[in-house]
């Protein structure tokens, strides 16, 4: 952090003395006031709700403008990896800082190709849950479980430990995400293939049965790892903070993960994208794009409960980078797969041109985010909505581990415990039980 030569200065209109506050400069974005010494001058706490305007920590990961719409990973544009990387390059990048030259990515591939395997005894842990259960359920017990298997590299505070686990998560999450939709369908698991790329290996154990292999299509397969790199991290999201909470009790990174896991299956987190075509699929049991009109006018009716799904952002307040780049999958997944005249896509396109030529959307900046699309690419992939949250948790757990792998190392970390405004009774005494009246 680089301290500023401004400083902010507190006062109070009850006399109490004024203190100054440092001011720290970020690389790029907002400055920082530093009010860890504010308790213990004053007595008094800053109040936060949401924390929408405290910086929890100094990270070197990942930076979004929400104004210009923008996100970087550790310096880079988003739009530059999805065009030019691949999930495993990213997957580099978070962990260690930089792009892997030829060589290093040769390498990194192939350890965490060794570890997509997962112990043989995982698949009797599934069979205790119940067919039809929330993949995010199965999800969030399986990674947890992990931790229960993998002794060797469960202590947060070893460097070395950190780092296997790190590749372990990385390289098993595609094969927990497989093993819980097989279980589900009723299908036989299908082990991984280490000469097959990380998404086309990940469609393979989606897809394939005993029966018949499967012939991974090229452009299923990219538009799978653009979905894996644009969900990869997002700054302090809900569950990237959870993460960091739990992580910070010096808990192993299994369970730190898989509290993450659990926070991002809630629909205003991971689960938006399901939500999203769940709110399609309802507009067109009504009668599709002529219903737009009566639907618009629900979701501005403020008596209404309807909702807009999968438009506006808490940070961005212009049209998310990731949105723009999933639109471009959405038309070659929907070209490679015949399903060009999907009425799905067809709404969605008319609900976007609504949103973004109508006054009420505009104004409010109600631009579409990632998941508007990525539900629809998913969808026309194969994977059933019930599996887009697990997609998602896939695809953040390399984030997920860069964030508590730096926390773990800043010598300013310490256990979470954020304090409150406490609004209840007054301290009283106990009555006896027979005074109550």
């Amino acid at each position: 952090m680089i301290p500023s030569d401004v400083k902010a200065t507190l006062s109070f209109s009850d006399g109490s003395p004024s203190m100054d506050l440092p001011i720290y400069k970020g690389s790029v974005g907002p400055n920082v006031i530093d009010i860890r010494k504010l308790y213990g001058q004053t007595g008094k706490f800053t109040y936060d709700p949401g924390f929408l305007s405290t910086a929890s920590c100094n990270s070197t990961i990942t930076y979004i403008d929400g104004d210009k719409g923008e996100l970087l990973y550790r310096g880079y544009p988003i739009e530059q990896l999805a065009q030019n990387c691949d999930f495993m390059e990213v997957c580099y990048l978070l962990l260690k800082g930089e792009l892997p030259n030829p060589q290093e990515k040769k390498d990194f591939d192939r350890l965490v190709s060794v570890h997509t395997m997962v112990n043989e005894q995982m698949q009797f842990f599934l069979r205790g849950f119940r067919r039809d259960a929330h993949p995010m359920a199965v999800m969030t017990g399986l990674v947890g479980a992990l931790s229960a298997f993998y002794h060797d590299s469960t202590d947060v505070h070893n460097p070395e430990h950190r780092a296997i686990a790190a590749i372990r998560l990385i390289a098993k999450m595609p094969t927990l995400v497989a093993m819980s939709y097989k279980y589900g369908i009723g299908q036989p698991y299908i082990y991984p293939k280490n000469s097959l790329s990380y998404s086309a290996n990940f469609m393979r154990m989606m897809f394939a049965t005993p029966c018949e292999d499967y012939e991974p299509n090229e452009v299923l397969v990219r538009a799978m790892d653009r979905i894996f790199i644009l969900h990869a991290d997002h700054e302090q999201n809900a569950s990237t903070s959870t993460v960091r909470m739990c992580g910070s009790s010096g808990t192993n990174p299994f369970a730190a993960i898989a509290a993450g896991v659990a926070c991002l299956w809630g629909p205003a987190h991971g689960g938006a994208n399901e939500a999203c075509l769940n709110m399609l699929g309802d507009i067109q049991k009504q009668g599709g794009v002529e219903k737009i009109g009566e639907f618009i006018k629900q979701v501005k009716d403020k008596n209404s409960s309807v909702k807009l799904m999968g438009f506006g952002h808490r940070v961005y307040k212009n049209y998310d980078p990731r949105a723009k780049l999933m639109r471009e999958t959405c038309h070659e997944v929907l070209g490679a797969v015949g399903l060009g005249n999907d009425p799905l896509f067809k709404l969605a396109m008319a609900l976007e041109k609504i949103a973004l030529e109508d006054e009420y959307f505009v104004a409010r900046k109600l631009y579409p985010n990632v998941d508007f699309y990525s539900g629809i690419v998913q969808r026309a992939i194969g994977i059933p909505v019930p599996l887009f949250t697990a997609i998602f948790a896939l695809a953040r757990t390399v984030g997920w581990i860069a964030q508590l792998d730096e926390m773990i190392g800043d010598p300013e970390y310490k256990i979470g415990r954020p304090r409150q405004l406490f609004v209840g009774s007054e301290p009283r005494h106990v009555k006896p039980l027979a005074q109550r009246g």
